[in-house]
């Protein structure tokens, strides 16, 4: 269950707070809607249980609070907003990502993508995606580590009707397999057909905390409940007079010797039926059902029968029409008097003549003892979970598809899971491999140009680097690839479904990482290799002769590639922005290089020599299979200016991350 305890936005400025003091409980087994206006604090409300919007209060989902949660995603799944994911991304290829992102079986995403019913549109792109669809895959993407809970905002805002049934249907069954379930929504009638618990909130404050039955009672549309033995003889005399007087009025035949009159008062039908004879049992205002078009949803048929509340019901919808029952409306009327109540809907009558209104002949106003001449009775308790009549029997819908099994989730050791997630992230769109191809044109055209000019070193010549340019198209590309690792994932946000953010969490940094490690080593290989073969293929052998040094500058030359990638990717992670971490990598060679060049200023080679004899001596250690002079190689590249300028820039983004890290913690 959800338990929220006196949640409280900060105020800004002279304003009032969004939230002020929210309390309330959602059980498991059961569906909480909780209802309000735009701008009532709804949205806010699910950021601040979800610790997506620092303020006051505590939230504990099944006694626990979410930050002491190890994977929230197994125990809460959220829908708030758009689905989040690369439009470029296939709807199978995100939810197999999520799969390893949470850690379940990639099966699970063939599984959730049945019971949503977007098996057919699996290789679709999420851009392509109609909003119901769009619904479809948020629902499950929150149903995947199969959670105890749903939260979700607004999750029929822009759906038809059908799919608004077929949503609610989806919350039903989870919440009848014993998970909790809490939606935000605006509309009351869906909130009382839909929910079994409806919370109010007016102005960021709750204003209510109902059952569905005691809120169809005291929120919804008003009416007059009329008990005569003379119905059908009172409703035609009440279209009389409405189409007479040119009012709008609805009358809705409950069965038996009950009459439910829309968009009249006691005082009117009272007259009336003075006027006329009428013999009057029971004349009472009542606020308790949804009108004409408020029934169940399709397929809640089985669960409504056996709902304890299966006895409060309203009046069926208009399409179901029968011969014992009488309703009358007065002529169209589309500028008509509203219903007094706030949250009151249109009557609904717009036909002209006569509209026939059957309703529950079971209803819950002929079970009701009968009551004096001067007795009214209690109101009735439309809940929109009414047990369904003879009519509704007939036309009833197939069943909801199940949910997806439950599943036993196993935690693979770290970074393991990290590494397949950002692998199928990292393949899943082909931004990286045509970023790959333009790099490795480009690559090529330079050196061709390069070759033409002449007087270009060879080392620089097979990496087409020319001295005007700060960094060689390889990379800046694997800078490129290294800032979208994570830039892009800030802004298609496919890990913050369930906490708003992409975390910055060591396991997660490691596998980019080395993913970027991977594709910046291949990158510079592919690059230098199709460098050397134009070459070759333009001008002959002469220009593609390997260096004597060539075990040192591969060194230099990759170390410089995957710095760049790593580069990007950590300062990527710090601003959120693909755009900052290409910045970082231009900026070493253009800004941090000449500061290292007056710091150094030249006496660092050989104060590096001797380092590796020194460190035997200190230590008093052998180097085995010839160490000294892989250490004094790499030791080589770090006192060049250009690799000087890299490690010092990568230290200070990994320090700056890792703080970055630990703030978001500590919060």
């Amino acid at each position: 269950m959800i338990q929220a305890f006196g949640l409280t936005s900060y105020s800004r400025k002279d304003l009032p707070p969004a939230v002020d003091d929210v309390s309330f409980e959602a059980r498991a087994g059961r569906v909480t809607a909780l209802l309000g206006a735009t701008g009532a604090g709804k949205t806010t409300v699910l950021r601040l249980m979800l610790e997506l919007q620092q303020g006051r209060g505590l939230t504990y989902f099944r006694g626990r609070p979410l930050h002491r949660i190890a994977h929230p995603t197994r125990e809460v799944g959220v829908l708030m907003g758009d689905v989040p994911g690369h439009p470029a991304r296939t709807v199978r290829g995100h939810l197999r990502m999520l799969c390893a992102a949470a850690g379940v079986p990639v099966r699970r995403a063939e599984e959730v993508l049945e019971v949503v019913g977007l098996v057919s549109l699996r290789d679709e792109r999420l851009g392509t995606l109609s909003r119901g669809m769009d619904r479809r895959l948020g629902l499950a993407c929150a149903l995947l580590p199969d959670p105890h809970t749903l939260v979700l905002d607004d999750p029929a805002d822009g759906l038809s009707t059908r799919e608004s049934h077929w949503l609610h249907g989806m919350l039903r069954a989870h919440a009848a397999q014993g998970g909790s379930v809490l939606f935000t929504t605006s509309e009351p009638k869906e909130a009382a057909r839909a929910a079994d618990h409806v919370i109010t909130l007016e102005q960021g404050r709750l204003v209510a905390d109902q059952e569905a039955t005691e809120f169809a009672r005291t929120r919804l549309r008003p009416r007059v409940a009329v008990r005569t033995p003379h119905a059908a003889r009172l409703a035609a005399l009440l279209g009389k007079e409405a189409r007479t007087a040119h009012r709008s009025v609805e009358v809705v035949r409950e069965g038996g010797n009950r009459l439910s009159v829309y968009g009249s008062t006691c005082a009117d039908v009272g007259e009336t039926a003075f006027r006329h004879g009428v013999l009057v049992h029971q004349l009472a205002d009542e606020i308790g059902d949804m009108g004409p078009g408020g029934g169940p949803f399709p397929g809640e048929a089985p669960q409504a029968a056996q709902d304890p509340r299966a006895g409060a019901t309203g009046p069926e919808t208009g399409e179901l029409l029968g011969d014992g029952a009488v309703g009358v409306a007065g002529p169209e009327m589309r500028g008509g008097p509203a219903a007094p109540d706030d949250f009151a809907s249109q009557s609904g009558s717009h036909m002209r003549g006569a509209r026939v209104m059957p309703a529950d002949p079971k209803g819950h106003g002929d079970q009701a003892p009968n009551s004096g001449p001067g007795t009214p009775s209690g109101p009735a308790e439309g809940s929109g979970h009414a047990a369904l009549g003879s009519a509704t029997a007939s036309m009833a819908p197939a069943p909801l598809s199940p949910l997806p099994p439950p599943i036993s989730v196993r935690s693979a050791p770290s970074p393991l899971r990290p590494l397949r997630y950002e692998l199928r992230r990292a393949a899943g769109i082909g931004t990286g491999f045509l970023t790959g191809a333009a790099v490795l044109v480009t690559s090529a055209l330079t050196a061709v140009l390069l070759a033409r000019v002449g007087h270009t070193p060879q080392a620089r010549l097979l990496a087409a680097w020319p001295r005007e340019l700060p960094l060689p198209p390889a990379a800046l590309g694997a800078g490129l690839l290294g800032a979208l690792a994570f830039g892009d994932e800030f802004r298609h946000p496919a890990l913050a479904a369930d906490r708003g953010t992409v975390p910055r969490r060591l396991g997660l940094l490691t596998a980019k990482l080395v993913v970027a490690a991977v594709t910046a080593l291949a990158l510079a290989f592919l690059a230098v290799g199709c460098d050397a073969e134009v070459l070759y293929l333009v001008y002959g052998r002469e220009l593609t002769d390997v260096p004597a040094d060539w075990l040192s500058l591969s060194a230099s030359w990759f170390g410089l590639v995957v710095g760049c990638a790593w580069a990007g990717v950590l300062a990527a992670g710090i601003f959120r922005s693909t755009t900052a971490g290409l910045a970082a990598v231009v900026a070493v060679p253009m800004l941090v290089v000449p500061l290292v060049r007056k710091a150094l200023d030249g006496g660092s080679v050989r104060a590096a020599a001797g380092l590796p004899a020194r460190l035997r001596e200190v230590l008093l250690l052998q180097w085995p299979f010839g160490g000294e002079r892989y250490l004094a190689g790499a030791v080589r590249v770090i006192a060049q200016p250009v690799g000087g300028a890299l490690a010092l820039s990568l230290t200070a983004l990994l320090c700056a991350y890792l703080l970055t890290a630990l703030r978001s913690r500590v919060r």
